[in-house]
């Protein structure tokens, strides 16, 4: 059996060797004369696989993608063609939800104010959105929730305030994205943010992208930026991760982010390794072998792995201290804005330097207290 399988797929080799022979490629550069003899593909979110990408595919008979976005895939043709076909649901959540926390407390650190005094929308509440819902409550913070296809369907567990979007933007002091990118149907969420609903915005409002970058209308955003500027009001506080146009991002809109990143959001270790174990999994149940890896045999020691707190000492500055000791979302952001010109979008994902989740620092608190309980919930290894 031959694999195919995109080169920043960590531990492929790892995962799938005993099972084939594996072969890498570089995500943008995939060609249907590649896919000769192959019986399965594993690819990320820039890899576009459709029926001219298959066109060669004589012996396909499983496409996987280990991210959570599935736009990327024609998933008809694939059952057309009688394809297996999986995602990786949820392989990332963590690392995205680690990734607005640390942005959220360096706006905190910048603008001087609590996040434990605002109130969040999260705009899409699936894997990401409950996972980021979930730490936000541990810190005690309000959040408004606006998903109306979950809400619909009663999608969710806890007992949370649904609102439609229009209240979202009127109300929230921080406005967050996790959707999926559809343009169809009663709920699409292309250009979700755009022109006829940026101004509902408040004046002080912080806003993040971490899902796709057309959900949010780039042009209408740097025009609201700029309009703001010229009336002299508050900028938005602004983090992308995500842009439309990738891997080419608008290049004027870059100065009007306090942080901008190259769609990075769910690239820890973990995240991405989880992604590869999803996969393996479905591939091995496919063929009817058994799994032989698991990821927890697989990860390394973090560089920074253990650390002692005192007792009653978390306070949002020691947890941004704490946050950024494993990740600190601003080296992210000062190699985008020094490399992007030089090496560009891609490179600086294909480069991404090792970032490790919360997870992986053992918290040593003296004594059992509520912040060692809420420290456990929020992810990190007490």
């Amino acid at each position: 059996m031959k694999f195919m399988i995109d080169e920043n797929i960590p531990y492929a080799n790892d995962f799938f060797s005993h099972l084939g022979q594996v072969d890498r490629f570089p995500g943008r550069e995939l060609r249907a004369e590649n896919l000769v003899d192959v019986d399965f593909l594993l690819v990320r979110s820039i890899t576009k696989v459709d029926k001219e990408l298959l066109a060669k595919a004589n012996r396909l008979k499983f496409v996987g993608t280990a991210t959570i976005g599935e736009d990327h895939i024609d998933k008809n043709y694939l059952a057309e063609q009688d394809i297996t076909f999986s995602s990786a649901p949820g392989c990332n959540a963590v690392s995205v939800a680690e990734y607005v926390l640390s942005a959220l407390l360096v706006l905190a650190e910048k603008y001087h104010f609590e996040i434990k005094n605002k109130t969040i929308a999260i705009v899409g509440v699936g894997n990401i959105g409950k996972t980021l819902f979930r730490l936000l409550d541990v810190l005690g913070i309000h959040c408004l929730l606006c998903d109306p296809v979950r809400e619909e369907n009663q999608d969710f567990v806890s007992d949370v305030q649904f609102v439609d979007l229009e209240t979202a933007l009127k109300n929230a002091d921080v406005v967050t994205f996790h959707t999926p990118l559809t343009h169809s149907g009663p709920h699409s969420t292309y250009h979700l943010l755009n022109e006829n609903n940026i101004s509902l915005l408040k004046e002080d409002v912080c806003l993040l992208n971490a899902c796709r970058g057309e959900v949010i209308d780039n042009a209408a955003l740097l025009q609201e930026q700029i309009t703001r500027k010229e009336e002299r009001r508050a900028n938005i506080k602004l983090v992308l991760d995500v842009w439309e146009g990738e891997p080419e991002p608008m290049a004027e809109l870059i100065p009007y982010t306090d942080l901008a990143t190259a769609h990075i959001a769910g690239y820890s270790l973990e995240g991405k390794a989880r992604g590869t174990e999803i996969l393996y999994n479905q591939v091995c149940q496919l063929i009817g072998s058994p799994a032989l890896h698991n990821l927890t045999d697989l990860l390394p020691e973090a560089t920074i792995s253990n650390i002692v707190i005192e007792p009653n000492s978390l306070t949002q500055d020691s947890l941004k201290r704490l946050v950024h000791l494993v990740y600190d979302v601003r080296r992210d952001d000062a190699l985008f804005r020094n490399l992007l010109k030089e090496e560009g979008f891609d490179w600086l994902r294909k480069n991404y330097p090792l970032r490790r989740e919360w997870s992986s620092l053992q918290v040593n608190v003296e004594k059992k207290s509520t912040e060692s309980t809420d420290l456990s919930k929020l992810g990190f290894a007490i």
